[in-house]
């Protein structure tokens, strides 16, 4: 409220509430009222001023920020092998296949659902927090895109970062944790460091969560490696999670469970804030 309002609304207040104090106008001896007819009149019909208190919206911390998520793997792949199997730019000069089914857990909740329940809700708390965010794949139901397009499209949209999502597959039901995954010597000029960067602040992310990595991956649960495509085709700081192991029994039960997946999505929104405002 600007001094002039204030001052104003004091003021009427004042005269309002004068009619009630002793200090108030004189009575008048032939009707027994205070002031004239007009007198009261006017000051009956004087509003208070008012003023609805406003407040200066506070921006999203993320606002202005592009994030590119990758559902790892899709709903459609299995019943299209010709598809998945026909080989496409590796982002090393050779070729991989363009996509693999994923795995699944022993009651087959089956990964690409998991990766797509995931990453919705990355989104839905990414947007939340003013940040722009793009998927790889609109829907569980379709196939693909390939190795190469997963990599691309962020740079394509241009993201700022590109987190993909998985869960791993190991044989051993007793091999549990999360590890991340980076490109080793990439391609592409200024994105070994922050990709680097950005698994670091999730590993962070995931112990904050109570997730513990998994000990196969090394002491700091990252991986650098050559061999991902969709890594080595990513202009932008890149990694994938690998959030816990399918085949774990208590690690799928996790997954299968709303409460779980939004665990590991909580995670992921934190790493990925922690990366962008650094």
């Amino acid at each position: 409220m600007s001094r002039s309002l204030w001052i104003t609304g004091l003021l009427a207040s004042t005269m309002l509430l004068a009619g009630c104090s002793g200090a108030g106008p004189a009575e008048n001896p032939s009707t027994g009222t205070v002031g004239s007819p007009a007198e009261r009149t006017s000051a009956a019909a004087t509003p208070v001023p008012t003023e609805t208190p406003t407040s200066t919206p506070v921006e999203e911390p993320l606002t202005g920020f592009v994030v590119a998520v990758d559902p790892g793997h899709n709903g459609g792949n299995a019943a299209h092998p010709a598809e998945v199997t026909a080989p496409v730019p590796d982002g090393r000069g050779g070729t991989k296949a363009c996509n693999t089914t994923g795995t699944a857990s022993a009651t087959d909740y089956p990964e690409h659902a998991f990766n797509w329940e995931v990453a919705a809700a990355v989104r839905e708390h990414l947007e939340d927090l003013g940040a722009e965010v793009v998927l790889s794949r609109e829907d569980d139901e379709g196939v693909g895109p390939c190795v190469d397009e997963r990599g691309q499209f962020a740079g394509d949209a241009g993201a700022d970062v590109l987190v993909s999502i998985h869960a791993n597959g190991t044989e051993d039901t007793s091999a549990a944790g999360f590890h991340m995954i980076v490109v080793e010597d990439s391609p592409h000029a200024g994105v070994d460091e922050p990709s680097r960067t950005l698994a670091e602040d999730m590993v962070e992310a995931f112990g904050a969560a109570d997730l513990a990595p998994n000990p196969a991956y090394g002491d700091d649960g990252i991986v650098a490696r050559t061999d991902i495509a969709g890594l080595n085709h990513a202009k932008v700081p890149a990694m994938l999670v690998e959030c816990g192991e399918m085949r774990n029994p208590d690690e799928a039960a996790l997954m299968e469970s709303a409460a779980g997946r939004e665990r590991y999505a909580a995670a992921i929104v934190a790493g990925v804030q922690e990366f962008l405002e650094d």
